[in-house]
């Protein structure tokens, strides 16, 4: 149940990349989708434009990673893999009022957990902001940045319309002394937040908005998590990222589709400095990625921990990864699911249902089954002899036979579930009921002989009488039975707490979420049920983070932080079948 090494697990996710040393595609790497990125490198290796590519990967430190980051991740880490090449782990920490170190911790746990790792080619944003200053000044020197003393709203209100030009700063045409002095004062420290920003020189009639002087540094009176006090000027996104992808000599800068307004611009700044910078990146886009009934933006999830809906980054019902490493996601899976997703230019909505299909397929191979009842029901065998203990042989996973086998304690007493009894059954209930016969998992074959009751009408037992000739196997006459149910001992149970998760959201497209007043509207008031569960006792010393089958309800993974030696809290990571499973949704 351990999870594989980073080197294990990458190679997993991208089989040939052990004998691609060349920086051309294996044969193993040239059977994967040839989606539009991948033809892309091809083309570029094949004309040798680039002899050997290099991706990146730059996360901005002020949140905790999420599924979306996780396709991004697979893409950029995924065909370093495939072609031989390298991805660089950068930290856009441009923004030091937002960024934490326990964000870059997070982010570095999160991609060795999804089985990658950047080796030697980790990287800041800040590591390069002498450099950024350099260039900053050197746009100055070109006639190309000038600064400007327009407040954020004023630059907004003379930006124009698409048809309409924006209205020159009064400082457009600064001279470059001047604005060389000026750019050193802010660098300085001598003005105030707000009170000045470098901005770049272009058009302010072209028709994409980024390219209308846009605002190249901007006055930050903050402490940096890294830098310390040394600057109180700090770069733009649009101004660092061009800059970090070409001193690192990105080859293939890929982006998210909401950036592609944004590549003339990154396109103009490479052009400005080509002479004095080392390499020319080029910036692709692709498709976010998007899933029903979830949430993806940073600020919204960051609203969510901040006002205690969930009850943290972790909370399992997050689509963060660490939330979905605590629920029992796997990378294997995950890794899976994105490759499946695709890539494409076109923005889609992907059904989640397509991610839980992907954790199931992969739990099915590779977790053990155990015997758990959630909603217990007693059962009596009348004929079973009173103080009797056997231990039956089951099957830890039939999909692996590597798994072995355990052993179980039956006896007289067992519990069920409730819901696999009915008193008045319909003729297509083929699970027990008064005169029907049905096969206890691993077992014997039963029969139900009557009820119990109590005073108020409820069922608080059921009788029955078992077959010794069926142990483990079928009658020896022959007859059959359609129905098996699983069980546990009442002498030798172990209670254990489960939390059941369902989708936190009811909306199926959160697109609109912004245009509700209160979240708790768009809240499932159900995402989270927490009973007590009688597990076999097997699981009673089950380590935290193991996943396991709980045989014909779901899979379920003992929770990393508050599961004990000997007292396993137990979340649902997934039903077996693609909706929840109805015989558990009120059960506990």
């Amino acid at each position: 149940m351990s999870e594989n090494t980073a080197a294990s697990a990458a190679t997993a996710a991208a089989p040939a990349a052990a004998s691609v040393v060349t920086g051309n595609a294996s044969a193993a790497a040239l059977a994967l989708p040839r989606h539009f990125i991948r033809q892309i490198v091809d083309e570029d290796l094949a004309s040798g434009k680039h002899t050997a590519i290099a991706t990146r990967f730059p996360p901005e430190p002020n949140g905790y990673l999420h599924i979306g980051h996780a396709k991004s991740i697979c893409l950029n880490f995924g065909l370093a893999l495939e072609y031989g090449g390298e991805c660089h782990l950068r930290m856009d920490d441009t923004n030091p009022t937002k960024e934490d170190v326990e964000y870059v911790d997070s982010i570095k746990e999160d991609i060795r957990w999804l089985g990658f790792d950047w080796g030697e080619h980790y990287y800041q944003a800040s590591d390069y902001f002498a450099k950024m200053h350099e260039c900053a000044v050197e746009l100055i020197r070109r006639g190309l940045a000038y600064v400007c003393h327009l407040s954020a709203e004023e630059v907004s209100r003379a930006r124009g319309t698409p048809a309409i030009p924006a209205t020159p700063s009064p400082w457009r045409d600064r001279s470059v002394e001047e604005n060389l002095a000026e750019f050193a004062k802010m660098r300085a420290g001598g003005y105030d937040e707000g009170a000045a920003t470098l901005r770049a020189k272009i058009d302010l009639a072209s028709p994409n908005m980024h390219m209308r002087d846009p605002v190249l540094y901007r006055i930050r009176k903050a402490e940096h998590h890294n830098t310390g006090d040394a600057w109180c000027i700090y770069p733009m996104y649009d101004f660092a990222h061009p800059l970090e992808d070409a001193f690192e000599k990105i080859t293939h800068s890929i982006c998210t589709l909401e950036f592609e307004v944004h590549r003339p611009f990154y396109d103009w700044l490479i052009n400005a400095l080509a002479d004095v910078l080392p390499a020319r990146p080029r910036q692709i886009e692709f498709a976010r990625l998007n899933l029903t009934y979830t949430v993806m933006s940073k600020r919204r999830l960051l609203e969510l921990v901040q006002r205690r809906l969930v009850s943290g980054w972790d909370d399992p019902r997050m689509p963060t990864i660490c939330g979905f490493r605590r629920r029992g996601y796997t990378p294997a899976a995950i890794r899976k699911f994105c490759e499946t997703v695709g890539v494409t230019k076109f923005n889609s909505l992907t059904d989640v249902a397509l991610l839980e299909h992907a954790i199931r397929d992969d739990l099915n191979r590779t977790s053990p089954r155990a015997m758990a009842v959630l909603n217990p029901l007693r059962l009596v065998i009348e004929n079973y002899p009173e103080g009797q203990v056997e231990w039956l042989e089951a099957v830890n996973n039939p999909e692996d036979p590597a798994a072995g086998k355990r052993a179980v304690p039956f006896s007289r007493e067992l519990f069920i579930e409730r819901d696999d009894f009915m008193e008045d059954a319909p003729k297509k209930f083929f699970r027990l009921a008064p005169g029907r016969e049905v096969r206890l998992r691993w077992g014997y074959f039963v029969t139900c002989t009557g009820v119990e009751k109590d005073a108020a009408g409820n069922i608080v037992s059921v009788r029955c009488t078992y077959d010794p000739a069926t142990r483990g196997g079928d009658a020896p006459d022959g007859r059959k039975v359609k129905g098996t149910i699983h069980w546990v001992s009442t002498a030798h149970v172990v209670p254990c707490e489960v939390r059941l998760y369902d989708r936190l959201f009811l909306l199926e497209d959160l697109a609109d979420l912004d245009e509700h007043e209160d979240w708790k509207n768009a809240l499932n008031p159900n995402s989270l049920i927490t009973g007590t569960a009688q597990v076999e006792p097997a699981l009673a010393q089950v380590a935290p983070g193991a996943r396991v089958q709980f045989e014909r309800i779901g899979y379920f993974v003992a929770d990393a932080k508050d599961s004990r030696a000997g007292a396993p809290v137990f979340n649902r990571t997934v039903t077996l079948k693609d909706s929840w499973a109805k015989q558990t949704a009120g059960a506990v």
